[in-house]
């Protein structure tokens, strides 16, 4: 009994040593990290940061976080930001967010406040930090700016990870609900009132391709940059409209894509008159647009459902047979 007693004690002594010395750890890093970042053109600035949770986990928050960018002019502050990691696993982090916090941008003040913002990272083991997977979960979120605009949102749901045999890849789905723009926003789409004021759905389910792996080294010399994004379902619901897309696309390494998009509607004629509407389709190509149209949707089995490829090529996209201009850089170089 007595041996057994010495072992427990010596086993807890062990593992106390070694949580407070992770604790300590944990938080000097943080601390340290947040003080480095004046020289990456940011400013960080707190009253605390305090690492407790003996003796499973590591419980870190930040008290009054303030980040500034002071090339972009943006500011985000947060009365209280907290980290969660088991001690025992301590590779899994979560955030939580408080329900309310500020961004500050040039001539705008933004307060936002949600029901819950939390989000999780696992990073492979090892001291690179490299990412394997992360969620973020948003709910009954709102955004209210200054210059008198709002907008809410029910749900939101984020989630990565690494894509099983591909290097450098990652899966990304993402699924929101319940969103209601800006009042002028909605008045610009949609000026006849045709849709409802929330945008019902929109869930994307992607495979983005970079250049090298997201770790605490490439994030700190220079960001990994996409070199490939592959829609597997991209679903955008908005009343009687279902807006849907699938394709591939390449990237170089002037961000310059290439590639293939297939745009599918169940009601294009309905889209086709909101674009009239809001003016982006000119009241005088209007009927030849549709015409346009009709000839693309009677190439399908139904002639309701309007499939139009977004052609990416020699730096230009096409919209069916409609040139569209310069196609979109998606890289930062």
């Amino acid at each position: 009994m007595r041996k057994l007693t010495v072992v427990i004690i010596v086993a807890f002594a062990l593992w106390g040593g070694y949580w407070f010395v992770a604790s300590r750890a944990v938080q000097n890093g943080l601390s340290t990290w947040l003080s480095e970042q004046l020289g990456t053109g940011w400013v960080a600035e707190y009253s605390s940061l305090r690492t407790r949770g003996f003796p499973n986990r590591f419980d870190t928050t930040i008290s009054d976080l303030r980040l500034e960018s002071q090339r972009a002019g943006v500011t985000w502050q947060v009365p209280r930001f907290q980290i969660f990691a088991l001690s025992y696993k301590p590779n899994n982090i979560i955030a939580v967010w408080p329900d309310q916090f500020s961004l500050a941008l040039p001539g705008e003040d933004i307060t936002i406040t949600s029901a819950q913002i939390i989000g999780s990272v696992a990073f492979t083991p090892g001291t690179a930090l490299e990412l394997d997977r992360s969620s973020f979960e948003i709910d009954d979120a709102a955004i209210v700016s200054s210059r008198g605009w709002s907008m809410n949102m029910a749900t939101a749901r984020l989630a990565t990870r690494q894509t099983e045999g591909t290097p450098f890849a990652h899966d990304i789905a993402i699924n929101a609900s319940g969103i209601q723009p800006p009042r002028a926003l909605l008045a610009r789409l949609d000026p006849g009132g045709a849709l409802p004021a929330v945008f019902e759905a929109l869930t994307i389910d992607a495979t983005v391709s970079f250049d090298a792996q997201w770790d605490r080294i490439s994030y700190a010399r220079q960001r990994p940059q996409i070199t490939g994004l592959e829609w597997k379902k991209f679903q955008a619901i908005w009343g009687d409209l279902d807006l849907s897309a699938s394709g591939e696309l390449a990237i170089d390494a002037r961000g310059v894509p290439s590639g293939l998009i297939t745009l599918r509607t169940s009601d294009w004629r309905e889209m086709l008159a909101i674009g009239i509407a809001n003016g982006a389709v000119a009241s005088g190509v209007s009927q030849t647009f549709e015409r346009a149209l009709e000839l693309l949707a009677a190439l399908s089995d139904d002639p309701d459902v309007l499939e139009i490829p977004l052609r990416f090529k020699d730096g230009f996209m096409s919209f069916g047979p409609i040139p569209l201009g310069p196609a979109p850089r998606l890289a930062r170089r």
